[in-house]
This record gives structure tokens, sequence and C-alpha cells, in this order.
């Protein structure tokens, strides 16, 4: 049997309360899933199909660690968010089915260059560099589904330096949890590992060195990180 020629990257991860860790194969992010998100960013928020945007699996950043400001931008925001854990996976999966694929959920922030962002939707061209940079998706720890039964609301909320910036509820989400997760199996096949980020309340903005982002999502959990 071939050897690798190196050895093979570490296995990204994210804490599990209890104990244990959820490895992460992929990371899926919907965008515009809340209607004030939607406006503020210039967009029809109407019930449109949902899209879809990813991240490396090493973008996870957990334990409360400090975001180093990334290169190549003047404009990084923060966008606060549930995350949807899959523990099953499965292509074409019907909608009532759905929670049933999901092992757990975290609190967690879509880090964005956002200049970068907008340069890459006026050309037409691909958002990557501007969502999938390094340790571009703080994460906080993660609950069993179990212990969230029903992800159909909840508070939202994120504050900078104890600011409040954003606030919503999971009732306004455009597309619910099971809604997202059926339709995304309907493009890709899910796997055990796969994480994602189910969209942002309004007031997405910009950070700057120093600041202190506190996210949470009610029933769930936290996500803390510092820009360094």
């Amino acid at each position: 049997m071939s050897e690798y020629v190196f050895a093979p990257p570490a296995v990204s991860a994210v804490p599990v309360a209890g104990g244990g860790l959820f490895p992460v194969r992929r990371i899926y992010c919907v965008g515009r899933n809340y209607a004030a998100h939607a406006r503020e960013m210039g967009a029809d928020p109407t019930r449109e199909p949902p899209f879809f945007f990813a991240k490396p699996a090493d973008a996870v950043l957990t334990g409360g660690a400090d975001l180093p400001y990334p290169p190549q931008t003047k404009n990084l925001h923060h966008e606060m968010e549930l995350v949807v854990g899959i523990g099953t996976g499965g292509a074409d999966i019907p909608v009532a089915e759905a929670l049933g694929h999901v092992w757990g959920y975290a609190a967690g922030l879509d880090m964005t260059r956002r200049d970068l962002q907008n340069a890459a939707k006026k050309e037409g061209k691909p958002w990557e560099m501007g969502k999938g940079f390094d340790l571009s998706a703080p994460i906080g720890t993660m609950i069993p589904a179990a212990r969230f039964p029903d992800p159909s609301r909840g508070r939202v909320a994120l504050t900078v330096n104890g600011q409040i910036r954003q606030q919503g509820d999971l009732a306004d989400l455009i597309w619910s949890i099971a809604e997202t997760v059926a339709f995304l199996s309907g493009l890709v096949r899910l796997a055990p590992g796969d994480l994602i980020f189910t969209g942002t309340p309004e007031g997405v903005g910009p950070v700057v060195r120093g600041d202190l982002l506190e996210g949470v999502v009610e029933g769930v959990g936290t996500v803390r990180t510092r820009i360094a």
C-alpha cells in the first residue's frame, strides 16, 4: 500500500459539551437567511431558493482563542449564527426527516472580509477569499441535538466590547433548519462531520484589532473571540 509523501493534516474538530470532539469534514454556509439581513445587504428577502458557500474545514477556531486580523482587508465583519453539525449522512433528505440527521448544535461566527467579498460580487467572481480565509469560523462548544429539540426558536445575539451589535431569533429564519438541511442534501451528499452555518440576523458590521466578540444562541451556547 502506498504511503503518504508527507504527514496528512490533523483533523479539525469542535469540542463537545461534556467531553469529546466533533470531527469536521466540510463547512457549508447558507446566505441571506434572515429577511432583515437580506435587506441590509441590498437584497430582496423573498423566499427564493437558498444558496450556499463553503469554508475549509480548518477554518474553525475553538476554545475562545484570539482571531488574528486577516491580511488583505480593511473591512472585517462579524456574522453571528446557529451552527448545525450533521451526524447521519444522506442525499435528498425529506424535510420531515432532516432533523434526525443532526448530531448537534453550536454558536458560531461567519467572519467575512467584506471588502473582498463586495469586490468579487461586483465583478461576478467567486467569494472564497472573502469568506474562506484562515480561522474565519470561530465556534463554541457543541451540544447534542437532544438538548435542543426545537431549533425553530431561540434568541441569536452578538455583543462587541459589551455592546449589542446583532440580535434576532431563529423564528425569523426564511428557511428553517430542517428545510436548509433538506435543500442542501439535494445539492451534495451530506456526511457525518459536516457543519452548516445557518445564516445571520441583521446588524452585521466591522470589527478592529482589540475588539471582543461574544455571541449567544439561546438554548445552545456561546462563542467568544478577540480580534488580535
